[in-house]
């Protein structure tokens, strides 16, 4: 069986930005930014793959964070967010992610990053969080120039994977990534890291549900 996971949000924790922005915002404040920062981010990615218009993720993340600087009215030297804007290349991976990826390896599933970011930011990201080994590639919406959950960036997962959607599940904490995925005809597990996390009342459920990824691999199993 073949596994597609998300990255950021599900193996990699935007709000890990958060360290960097102390220095600039306090505690409660650095998150809210953080927050209205990934928020902005999905925002222009979803407005780019609609309008046809694609620029990188790294472009619709360094546009985000200039808006939400205006928002925050945080006024920063080139330095300071040239420093800010590198660190999202070396965000941590959430506390669970080794060792479910880990648990999923050894159960025999196969593994593929997919994400909206570009390959070589993946590579970064997940390389510095240390778990760039479990995958066998890494796929990325930048090589057919559109974004999640537009239906063809997942059917060109599936031919990069040379999977059917029958074969193939996405492991995704986006709700809107798990809608996509539903939509092109692949299952995929939902992971709800949070209680008062919501699901968009679609109509249609994730296949599986988790609230972390170390019992993702016997959820699978179980599914079987």
């Amino acid at each position: 069986m073949i596994l597609a996971f998300d990255v950021y949000g599900t193996l990699i924790d935007p709000q890990g930005i958060t360290t960097v922005l102390h220095d600039h915002l306090d505690g409660a404040a650095a998150a809210d930014f953080a927050k209205a920062w990934r928020d902005k981010q999905l925002e222009y990615s979803f407005r780019r793959g609609l309008m046809g218009k694609y620029e990188t993720f790294a472009v619709c993340t360094s546009q985000a964070f200039a808006y939400t600087c205006a928002l925050f009215n945080l006024q920063l030297e080139a330095e300071e967010s040239e420093l800010i804007m590198n660190a999202y290349a070396f965000l941590p991976a959430y506390a669970d992610a080794r060792n479910g990826l880990e648990k999923v390896r050894d159960a025999g599933f196969r593994m593929y990053a997919f994400s909206n970011g570009s390959p070589e930011a993946v590579d970064r990201v997940l390389s510095h969080a240390g778990i760039v080994e479990y995958f066998i590639d890494i796929v990325s919406v930048d090589e057919v120039r559109s974004f999640k959950p537009d239906p063809a960036v997942y059917g060109h997962f599936l031919r990069r994977a040379s999977a059917s959607g029958n074969s193939a599940w996405l492991v995704s904490s986006n709700a809107f990534d798990i809608l996509g995925a539903l939509s092109a005809g692949i299952r995929a597990v939902w992971v709800k890291r949070k209680p008062d996390m919501l699901f968009d009342p679609w109509g249609m459920e994730p296949t599986l549900t988790v609230h972390d990824l170390d019992g993702l691999a016997q959820k699978l199993n179980d599914s079987i």
